[in-house]
């Protein structure tokens, strides 16, 4: 993004990320990200990551992902800034490109949806009443907390907490809150709705909060939600929400059939 723009920039947001294969320790990981389109200020860069078994010498894709970036114009720079397009030089550069602004069309529409449905869920009185199955566990069981302090290697060269470890420490936590369901290990399919609502910097104290959301017949939405703190705020417990997410998982057995999650009651 940096490349393409010229300039600092930052994370806006993740598209939902699905996990096609496992990544495994002797493996090698390749990772190419090019800019796919340009808009005012700005750009939709596309990653895939592949892996590679040294042994058999098979390369998999393990996941094609979306990311937005801002550019951060310093000083004069910032009046009448306005990033340059995108050269295309292929067919699939051009698809890409034609496909990037749809991706966008999508991703703001996808976040009016839901605004309107909390707005809708909020006036229903009656929602809870249709929960109360015997057999349904408890969400209060699946909430797990975790409190991070962001320490230099965490961070990028502008600072700021890097994304990835945000959501590294984000799947630790919502995998814990999984298997308080599922008594095994979850596997994680899918990221979504990553958003960063602002930056964490080296020093902050980052309290991640999961819990389940609601379970399928195979699979299981893990909600966390991300607040920092720095020293002031921390003592005076005023929190800055900086991200959210939502995780699903699945468990295998050891035949690779996947499992059955249990109802739960909100």
């Amino acid at each position: 993004a940096e490349k393409h723009a010229g300039v600092s920039c930052v994370t806006a947001s993740m598209d939902d990320i699905q996990f096609e294969e496992a990544a495994r320790i002797g493996q090698i990981i390749t990772i190419k990200a090019k800019v796919n389109r340009a808009f005012k200020t700005s750009m939709e860069v596309g990653i895939q990551v592949t892996v590679q078994d040294v042994l058999t010498n098979v390369e998999k894709v393990v996941s094609v992902a979306y990311a937005t970036y801002v550019a951060k114009p310093v000083g004069a720079r910032k009046v009448d800034f306005e990033l340059e397009p995108v050269k295309l030089l292929s067919r699939e550069d051009q698809l890409e490109y034609t496909l990037a602004i749809e991706r966008r069309r999508i991703r703001l529409g996808y976040e009016q949806v839901f605004r309107n449905l909390m707005q809708e869920s909020n006036k229903e009185g009656d929602y809870y009443k249709s929960f109360e199955e015997e057999d349904a566990v408890s969400t209060e069981l699946t909430h797990v907390q975790s409190i991070e302090l962001v320490q230099p290697p965490h961070a990028n060269h502008h600072g700021n907490t890097f994304g990835g470890q945000i959501m590294a420490w984000m799947e630790t936590v919502a995998s814990i809150s999984a298997s308080r369901l599922c008594r095994s290990y979850p596997v994680l399919k899918s990221v979504n709705m990553f958003k960063f609502w602002g930056p964490s910097v080296v020093g902050d104290r980052l309290v991640f909060n999961a819990i389940v959301n609601n379970t399928f017949q195979n699979s299981v939405e893990v909600g966390v939600r991300v607040e920092a703190y720095n020293c002031e705020e921390w003592i005076k417990d005023q929190a800055r929400h900086i991200n959210s997410a939502f995780l699903i998982f699945n468990t295998v057995n050891d035949k690779g059939e996947l499992l059955t999650f249990p109802r739960i009651k909100p």
